[in-house]
């Protein structure tokens, strides 16, 4: 093989090499530009202790166990836990701004229960809850509602006027809605800690296995305002 010939296979070979580091090259920079457009639907839960999981071992709450069942369900999802205990509707309204940062796309709202055992008036409940729904609109928030039903020993009065608060508030401003959070736990001590109140574990993987469904339904609403 002559000189010239080799020169030229050395530079068809320069070329190939050249082409395919390029095509490479472009292909991790668009990869890495996929990336960092796929972002995780960062939800917060403004709660109560039912959201912050009272007693309840890290990992053991609601928030951190709905965000594992939504990613068993191929849901990139990430679930704050901005629950405080004893919190009451007057609270979560003091703390709302602080407490749902820049950049959440969609607040899983329960309050409420603290209000219905201290007797606190259902007018001044639903006027807090109202009062916090209309900031998130207003900054363009989506809110998936949790609901709640006042104990039995509030009598029926108290419970005539509490317990509609939630699916007035819901019609009134079209919001997703979970009617009672501890559906399915409450009344069943196996599933309740000792104080007869709160979830503990079991009672806990009951509450997400049964709001998951319309919550999966929430996050695919705001995937798709998203699109």
């Amino acid at each position: 093989m002559s000189p010239n010939s080799e020169f030229r296979e050395w530079i068809m070979g320069f070329k190939v090499a050249a082409l395919q580091f390029a095509v490479i090259t472009f292909g991790l920079l668009f990869g890495a530009a996929g990336a960092a457009n796929a972002r995780a639907i960062q939800l917060v839960g403004l709660g109560d202790s039912l959201m912050a999981g009272y007693q309840l071992p890290p990992g053991d709450g609601f928030p951190a166990k709905l965000e594992a069942a939504l990613k068993a369900k191929g849901l990139d999802a990430a679930v704050a836990d901005a629950g405080v205990s004893g919190d009451t509707t007057s609270g979560g309204l003091s703390r709302i701004d602080w407490s749902v940062p820049d950049g959440t796309d969609g607040v899983i709202l329960e309050l409420g229960a603290n209000d219905a055992l201290r007797g606190i008036p259902p007018e001044q409940t639903e006027k807090n809850l109202e009062t916090m729904i209309e900031r998130l609109k207003g900054r363009k928030i989506p809110i998936f509602f949790v609901g709640m039903l006042a104990p039995p020993n509030m009598g029926s009065d108290y419970a005539e006027k509490f317990n509609p608060i939630y699916k007035r508030l819901a019609d009134k401003y079209q919001l997703a809605l979970y009617p009672f959070f501890l559906d399915g736990v409450a009344t069943h001590a196996d599933l309740q800690l000792s104080d007869g109140m709160h979830p503990n574990p079991k009672g806990v993987d009951v509450v997400v296995e049964r709001i998951l469904p319309a919550v999966i339904s929430f996050v695919g609403m705001i995937d798709a305002g998203a699109k």
